[in-house]
């Protein structure tokens, strides 16, 4: 059973994980033919070994024609659809750039349909995404129920894009990675070290993030970015393996859980609480009642956390409530690998959290606002959207 693990403690760009799948074992030609068929060309990669900070690497040198076309969804997926392409690496393709467009629509506040891509759009972003599809597809990934990634570095600073400067993380990583349910790692560079492409091509192929599977590796690959900073190694790492029947079943991650039994607080506070801990990169926090000394009612607050985020939390709990201390322990945390599908219910899209087992769905979660909405657009009880969405997302 195939098996994938991306180390992207120092970020990701589409090129660099370009670079790291060929650098693995993707067939080179492969990827160059299938862009070659897309009719925006001619679109190249070369393959080049590189050094980063002592460490041998493959930097991958897409070279596309002078562009200047804002292509928005429809384009983009025109150029896919028409384009000789296993329908696999399509289906990637397609859905990574859906992906984009969804986050970029929730980040500038408009609808799906007209958001205009500038960058992501350009001619290298469609050669990024749709030569890692080729790539995953040449080391038969694609369909792969084991594909992890680590906690994504995404950087610091300004960065300028298309509508100015903007804070890094730009603002649709931040969505990207949100929506997937990403971890994120602190790192000490000030610089853009997950762009959107990378952030979307990890978001689509990851079926868990966390720490490397279970596996029997077979080929390691090391891709570089362009720039070399004195700071840290500018490489993404894939390992590729065969992985046991239990690694397919759920992801596992080593994770913290901080809890804290107070009795004094204000009890309007705790949805701020949890939610403002959650911002700070908790994977869960909750609370749960308890009865105190001289039978006062009191609460035990739990928070579930990466290591990398520890400290951020716990710097919460001390300033947003009256604990005076906390307590730490480690804890192995399983979880359901899932992905995330669009329905049409009556003719609205409803999009529909799905929980996999094996590859199967044994869970799935419509997005309530948006089934509310189809409910209200056709005088439907909200109830029967949730159903016929969740039966639509099971069959699919």
């Amino acid at each position: 059973m195939r098996a994938l693990w991306v180390d992207a403690g120092n970020g990701a760009a589409g090129d660099m994980l370009l670079a790291a799948l060929l650098d693995a074992g993707a067939d080179l030609e492969a990827v160059r033919s299938g862009l070659r068929g897309l009719a925006v060309g001619p679109l190249e990669v070369e393959a080049t070994p590189v050094r980063r900070h002592g460490l041998r690497a493959l930097h991958a040198d897409v070279r596309v024609p002078p562009d200047d076309v804002s292509r928005n969804l429809a384009d983009v997926t025109a150029v896919l659809s028409a384009a000789e392409l296993p329908e696999e690496v399509r289906a990637f393709a397609l859905a990574v750039f859906e992906r984009l467009a969804r986050a970029e629509a929730r980040v500038h506040g408009v609808d799906v349909s007209r958001i205009h891509f500038h960058e992501v759009g350009a001619l290298d972003a469609i050669a990024d995404v749709t030569g890692c599809a080729l790539a995953l597809h040449s080391l038969d990934l694609l369909d792969a129920p084991v594909r992890v990634v680590s906690p994504v570095a995404a950087g610091s600073g300004v960065v300028r894009a298309a509508h100015g400067p903007l804070p890094v993380p730009v603002p649709a990583v931040l969505e990207l990675l949100t929506e997937a349910g990403a971890p994120l790692r602190s790192h000490p560079a000030s610089m853009e070290l997950c762009t959107p492409t990378g952030a979307a091509l990890l978001a689509t192929l990851a079926t868990g993030w966390g720490p490397m599977p279970d596996c029997t590796p077979t080929a390691v690959g090391t891709g570089a970015g362009t720039a070399d900073p004195e700071g840290h190694p500018n490489v993404v790492r894939v390992v590729v393996g065969s992985a046991s029947s239990s690694s397919a079943d759920w992801a596992s991650a080593e994770l913290h859980r901080v809890d804290s039994t107070i009795d004094d607080l204000d009890p309007r506070l705790w949805p701020d609480v949890l939610d403002e801990l959650r911002t700070a990169g908790a994977a869960d926090a909750w609370c749960s009642p308890a009865l105190m000394r001289k039978g006062r009612p009191g609460q035990v607050l739990s928070v579930l956390v990466e290591p990398s985020r520890l400290d951020a939390v716990c710097r919460v709990v001390f300033e947003r409530t009256t604990s005076l201390g906390v307590r730490v322990s480690s804890v192995e945390r399983r979880s359901l690998r899932r992905d995330r599908v669009e329905v049409d219910v009556g003719g609205a899209v409803v999009g529909v959290k799905r929980g996999l087992l094996g590859g199967r769905v044994v869970t799935a979660q419509p997005e309530y606002d948006e089934a509310r909405a189809a409910a209200l657009a056709s005088g439907r009880p909200v109830h029967e959207v949730l159903n016929e969405a969740r039966t639509l997302a099971s069959e699919s």
